[in-house]
């Protein structure tokens, strides 16, 4: 499994305006540049968040983009649930049927059992994690989320 590129710049523009809150609003080409994203593309990713819910736009000279709330109340599954969704969506079987119409395992499948479990767990991790901790320099994440093993040991 691999997150797509959508979720991975979407959570670089919503992380590079949660460094930005309280300076005014950042630009789609501010946003672009500081993430090495084309503006097109940062352009298509704010306008998916703002229909999430999460960034507003302003228009004018001084206008662009802010978050909706304080980067402490968007969780990562906030973005990663507006930019694609969950990991095994509730439709997943009906997507991988083989060569028949319907999934020969539809009715008693443990790979459905274990992707349920496994996107769970991935879910309960990311609910806990918001754009406020993602301001931390990667050694300081990877000693914060070491920390927070023991509560997470279940996911292991």
């Amino acid at each position: 499994m691999q997150l797509l590129a959508q979720e991975e710049y979407g959570l670089r523009c919503l992380t590079r305006l949660s460094r930005h809150d309280g300076d005014g609003p950042l630009t789609i080409q501010e946003i672009a540049r500081a993430e090495g994203l084309s503006p097109d593309y940062a352009a298509k990713l704010l306008r998916e968040l703002r229909r999430g819910g999460l960034v507003t736009s302003t228009r004018g000279a001084a206008g662009g983009y802010r978050l909706t709330r304080p980067a402490g109340e968007i969780t990562v599954w906030d973005a990663i649930e507006v930019l694609g969704g969950s990991l095994f969506p509730e439709r997943f079987c009906e997507c991988h049927p083989g060569l028949q119409k319907d999934c020969v395992r539809g009715t008693d499948c443990a790979l459905r059992a274990l992707w349920r479990r496994v996107d769970g767990a991935i879910r309960r991790v990311l609910v806990g994690i918001t754009l406020d901790d993602l301001r931390r320099s990667e050694p300081e994440m990877i000693r914060w989320l070491a920390i927070d093993e023991p509560r997470n040991a279940e996911i292991s």
